[in-house]
């Protein structure tokens, strides 16, 4: 708060400018996190690990992808995801994210044990909302 008011007390603008570049870098969202998550969905997928791809998927997604007595696990095995490329970009709104790789696009929630994948195989519709192989 000291230096706030330093600066402050030399140039009330200057003050401003800097009170205004540290509240914007502290709202700042970082997408990290989300696209590490879709990443590692896709690389258990491309490496025949269904069981780890499904513990990244969320409760709700990994309990409706089942189908037919299935476990999550032949579920995924049987649509053939797979490698789906890197990461060319990722949006988060509040708890929510949007992660586009190469090959998919996948939609993901914060949960308290950090980011689960809802939505993954997603196919843009235009003005409509992604059509997605998996989702909750």
């Amino acid at each position: 708060m000291r230096m706030v008011r330093a600066v402050l007390s030399i140039s009330p603008l200057a003050g401003c400018v800097v009170l205004s570049i540290s509240l914007l870098a502290g709202c700042a969202v970082d997408a990290t996190a989300p696209a590490r998550t879709a990443e590692r969905f896709h690389a258990a997928l491309a490496a025949h690990q269904e069981d780890a791809a499904c513990a990244l998927l969320s409760q709700q997604t990994a309990k409706r992808l089942p189908d037919r007595g299935q476990t999550c696990a032949d579920a995924l095995r049987e649509l053939k995801l797979g490698a789906a490329g890197p990461v060319t970009s990722a949006q988060v709104w509040g708890d929510d994210a949007q992660v586009r790789l190469a090959g998919d696009t996948l939609f993901l929630h914060r949960y308290q044990d950090g980011w689960r994948v809802t939505a993954a195989s997603c196919r843009p519709q235009g003005d409509r909302p992604y059509d997605c192989e998996v989702e909750s």
